[in-house]
């Protein structure tokens, strides 16, 4: 079990990691993150729970987190505070009443990652996905339909932001994350590891429906608005979906959904 620790004083100092997390948020933790909310933190704990630094909890929920509690190392100190004192840490009113202090893994290179996928792979490469709520819905449909990685570029937020994680539903804590360096060619780099790039874009005459999944599938997206550039698509596969009143595009995050559907079980894969 872990270490519980009943803190009354919101000045104390074992809490300042959790002191005024809006504006952390904006400036960064210096390889550190926050985790938010029960579903989170079950996620959090079941998948990576070496990264866990320490636990601020309201005891009410002391009970209901047994289970998640048996995961954590030992020497995990878990602060129980009543609700105000926690809202006053935080700086604004945590209805969840459940935060987690974690430790970012090491940055791995997209190649490295790509090179060592099984040979039937499906992954997710982001361009300019600048906006947290997309970028975790990305990452919560990657884990929902398998795909075995997602490849961020230099222009993508950071996946580790709160609210990433909160949209995620912890997804960005498990799924196998790479980064593509700034100037590096992230086609070259997905053809050279045998993989097919599949560029989305409303201008594609080839339509997701009519697309066999090849054995190594890499699905490109870029930020809502732009898009992808012209490069990009031009030596990639352009796959569009087709959609009806006139409609052009979709959310980023529900054309992934879509998309890894299709991959894993359309073109007669069960």
């Amino acid at each position: 079990m872990p270490h519980f620790l009943t803190i009354a004083d919101p000045a104390d100092p074992r809490l300042a990691a959790y002191r005024d997390i809006r504006e952390r948020d904006l400036v960064g933790r210096e390889g550190r993150f926050i985790a938010e909310g029960e579903t989170v933190l079950r996620a959090f704990v079941r998948d990576a729970p070496e990264r866990v630094e320490s636990l601020l909890i309201d005891p009410k929920r002391r009970d209901k987190l047994a289970e998640v509690f048996d995961g954590l190392a030992e020497e995990t100190p878990v602060y129980l505070v009543e609700q105000a004192v926690l809202d006053t840490v935080a700086g604004f009113h945590l209805h969840r009443g459940v935060l987690a202090v974690g430790r970012k893994p090491e940055a791995t290179p997209a190649a490295d990652l790509l090179a060592r996928l099984p040979e039937r792979a499906v992954v997710v490469a982001l361009f300019g996905i600048a906006n947290h709520d997309n970028l975790g819905g990305i990452f919560r449909n990657a884990a929902a339909f398998g795909a075995d990685a997602v490849l961020l570029d230099p222009d993508c937020c950071d996946p580790f932001y709160r609210k990433a994680i909160r949209v995620s539903v912890g997804a960005t804590l498990s799924v196998l994350t790479g980064y593509i360096g700034r100037g590096e060619d992230a086609v070259d780099l997905l053809a050279g590891a045998g993989f097919t790039p599949l560029a989305l874009t409303p201008a594609a005459r080839r339509m997701l429906s009519e697309l066999d999944p090849p054995a190594r599938a890499a699905v490109l997206l870029g930020t809502e608005g732009p898009g992808l550039s012209a490069d990009v698509i031009k030596r990639s596969e352009g796959i569009g979906i087709p959609m009806a009143g006139g409609f052009d595009s979709l959310n980023v995050a529900t054309t992934s959904g879509i998309v890894l559907h299709h991959l894993r079980f359309g073109g007669g894969r069960r």
